[in-house]
């Protein structure tokens, strides 16, 4: 048979790896910026694109996007070539892949800090962003599946299911979380409102974790795993099972986020179900890998890849016994809102994604230079710093997710809350967060040491360039199935049937679980009491989603005894019907808000906001400063959003639009009236004119800056139902 001679792209596979490293540098270094922030809230004070709510979904969005995300496409790009035996499909794809990606990971940094921010957790990029993200995703798509439809190797190898997989359900995922109305360049609403919204943002939330951070490092895993160790995979046929069961599972478990609130239990049940089944692939997927290491383990104590690949599937492990564990009720009762979640998602990103792509680097580099790894000893070091990094980061976590938990729900004799007062359990953990911090130092300190590796490596080896191969051309024969031939393996010779059934298996649960929510009315039940947000409060929502509230503070209280007492009555579905987006948040790093509006008067919320340890003594939660600037509130879109909402089904009147901006002054002047109240504001009010007309400058009346509107959102919440009076505990 005549051999064809091509040659492998490793020019891409190389930018991908630098990109990797780079931004692996950079998520990691404003995650710890943000563990210290825990420690000194106020070290930023005063500049708003470095303030807590801005800087934590920056993180989250490098991470997950930029390093893990450059790693896998890296991963995938060497990968893919080698087992279908022939070059990517178009270099101009691949290089448009790239720099489109870059560029996507370039926008958020610039727009995230800016406050250009939807809410959606793991989603918070705007409008344009998203479409980019779209594209250059499909051009991705196009360039892998045309490079399957031009290969010289039969059969789809495992690796390559896992990543059609991944391809095709985040295009699904992305799109239909993104619905979104445009208001602005740089500014838009989610078509969903409330408890639909909350279960489409969870359906993302959870599968972006299992389809972006999983499958595609699933498929990673059963390339350089057996490669690394000379060996074959374990098992072919746990391999099926294992992607399979995986796919189609996973895409029912994301309302196990939404336990015990507004959404309907059937949904909430559903995503129990699922997710304990979801024990059972994950583990065969464990299993698989580390049995492939089966005659090679004493290989392992001396390879430092070996060592990275074993603990990062030992830490997805752990995190895939750990998440349905976290679905059953009772536990999700104590965890969530927790740090114990922190701990969780940490265990999953720094063992199994950062330790996965370490040992996937530290393999690639010396074979695309041709050359050894320029120090065995100090990536053995930073395998041993990262592990110890991890174990310092994540088991204080559990602790403070455990004290969090016990300290909020005890109650005294009496019937009153023991720690009523919401910091006496912040001033406990603070020590936890001492050693989260710490344990976060040494991990970086292991990413500095491979930079200084790889780049040590680089120098003393060849330049990377494009590897020749060579392989017989796919000879076609005829697309049934051939005698004895079983199912299984006809389907891996067929991507595009493989594709269309991996379509059809993780659509199944998504459509069983949103369609109802979003069709069936009797799924939100309304409540006649609640009202659309006046203009004011409107402009109030769009700067706590600016400022990243939502990160820290939560807006649904749990039908338990300690959330009633200390919050005041469990959250209902009708009241999140105008919530465009919902605000339910994730953690709670602060008190929950749903019922705040009412509770304190106009100049704590004023106060607070300047600086909340006057108010709040061992607060960790920085001031606002910006939002008292000496310039106007922008006012120009009010009208338009109100526009938008209209079209969204928020049932404002013509005349309320028309007449928006008015009632907006209105209601800000009566808050600034309110604010009068207080002689200490007075004075400084009255202080900071002088100042200001001394120096030429003109003074802006309290009335009309962002303040005012944040108070006027703040003093809202809640008050749409009747709340027993839980003022001033």
């Amino acid at each position: 048979m005549e051999m064809q001679q091509f040659y492998y792209d490793n020019k891409i596979v190389k930018k991908f790896i630098y990109a990797t490293i780079v931004f692996g540098v950079v998520g990691m270094l404003v995650g710890l910026t943000l563990a210290f922030m825990f420690l000194f809230p106020n070290v930023t004070d005063g500049i708003s694109w470095l303030s807590y709510g801005r800087l934590r979904p920056l993180h989250t969005n490098a991470v997950i996007f930029a390093f893990v995300g450059n790693a896998m496409f890296a991963g995938i790009y060497y990968s893919l070539q080698r087992l279908l035996k022939a070059r990517m499909f178009n270099d101009f794809l691949s290089n448009l892949h790239f720099w489109g990606w870059q560029l996507i990971i370039v926008a958020a940094a610039i727009s995230l800090p800016l406050g250009y921010s939807s809410s959606k957790e793991y989603a918070e990029l705007e409008w344009p962003i998203d479409i980019a993200i779209a594209l250059i995703w499909v051009v991705f798509g196009i360039n892998m599946i045309g490079t399957i439809l031009k290969r010289r190797e039969r059969h789809l190898y495992v690796a390559i299911w896992f990543y059609l997989a991944t391809f095709v359900t985040v295009a699904v995922l992305h799109i239909f979380n993104s619905l979104e109305l445009p208001v602005s360049p740089m500014k838009s609403y989610s078509v969903y409102a409330g408890v639909q919204d909350a279960l489409v943002q969870w359906w993302y939330g959870h599968n972006a974790v299992a389809f972006f951070l999983t499958t595609p490092f699933l498929g990673l895993m059963y390339y350089y795993v057996p490669k690394a160790a000379n060996r074959p995979v374990y098992s072919y046929r746990l391999s099926i099972v294992h992607f399979w069961s995986l796919i189609f599972i996973y895409i029912w478990a994301g309302p196990h986020h939404l336990l015990y609130s507004a959404l309907p239990n059937w949904a909430q049940n559903l995503g129990v179900a699922f997710s304990i089944m979801l024990i059972a692939p994950s583990w065969g997927g464990m299993i698989n890998g580390l049995l492939t290491l089966r005659g090679v383990w004493d290989k392992v104590r001396v390879d430092p890849v070996l060592k990275f690949f074993v603990v990062a599937i030992t830490g997805y492990g752990m995190a895939t016994f750990e998440g349905p564990m976290l679905s059953l009720k009772n536990v999700n009762a104590i965890a969530h809102y927790t740090d114990w979640i922190i701990a969780h998602v940490h265990v999953g990103a720094l063992a199994w994604n950062g330790f996965m792509a370490f040992g996937m680097i530290y393999w690639l580099i010396p074979r695309m230079t041709k050359s050894t790894l320029y120090s065995l000893k100090l990536a053995n070091f930073h395998f041993w710093i990262g592990t110890l990094g991890i174990i310092l980061y994540t088991i204080p976590m559990y602790v403070a997710g455990f004290l969090q938990a016990s300290m909020w729900k005890q109650f005294n004799p009496d019937g009153t809350l023991t720690y009523g007062n919401f910091l006496e359990t912040v001033t406990q953990i603070m020590p936890m967060y001492w050693m989260r911090a710490i344990g976060g130092t040494l991990y970086l300190i292991g990413m500095f040491s491979l930079v200084y590796n790889v780049i040590q490596t680089v120098r003393l080896g060849s330049k990377i360039e494009d590897e020749l191969a060579a392989a017989p051309e796919l000879i076609k024969i005829s697309s049934g199935r051939v005698k004895g031939e079983k199912f299984h393996p006809w389907l891996e010779r067929k991507p595009i049937q493989l594709t269309i059934l991996a379509t059809i298996a993780i659509l199944i649960g998504g459509v069983i679980q949103i369609v109802p929510t979003i069709m069936v009315k009797s799924n939100i039940p309304t409540i006649a009491s609640v009202k659309p947000y006046s203009p004011l409060e409107l402009e109030g929502r769009d700067l706590y989603i600016r400022e990243g509230c939502v990160g820290c503070h939560s807006q649904s209280v749990r039908p338990f005894r300690s959330e009633v007492e200390r919050y005041g009555p469990q959250s209902k579905a009708g009241e999140f019907v105008y919530d465009h987006p919902f605000l339910w948040g994730s953690k709670r790093t602060g008190p929950d808000l749903l019922r705040v509006g009412g509770k304190y008067n106009d100049n704590w919320h004023f106060n607070h906001f300047w600086s909340p340890q006057s108010i709040s003594a061992g607060s960790i939660m920085p001031g606002y400063k910006w939002l008292f600037d000496n310039k106007p509130m922008d006012i120009s879109l009010t009208q338009s959003k109100m526009k938008a909402m209209v079209t969204l089904g928020v049932p404002y009147t013509d005349a309320q639009v028309a007449n928006g901006l008015n009632d907006l002054r209105a209601q800000a002047i009566k808050i600034e009236e309110s604010l009068k109240n207080d002689p200490d504001f007075v004075k400084s009010y009255n202080d900071s004119k002088k100042k200001a007309e001394a120096r030429g400058e003109k003074f802006i009346p309290m009335n009309e800056r962002e303040i005012v509107a944040m108070i006027a959102y703040i003093q809202r919440l809640g008050t749409d139902i009747k709340v027993k009076d839980i003022a001033k505990k």
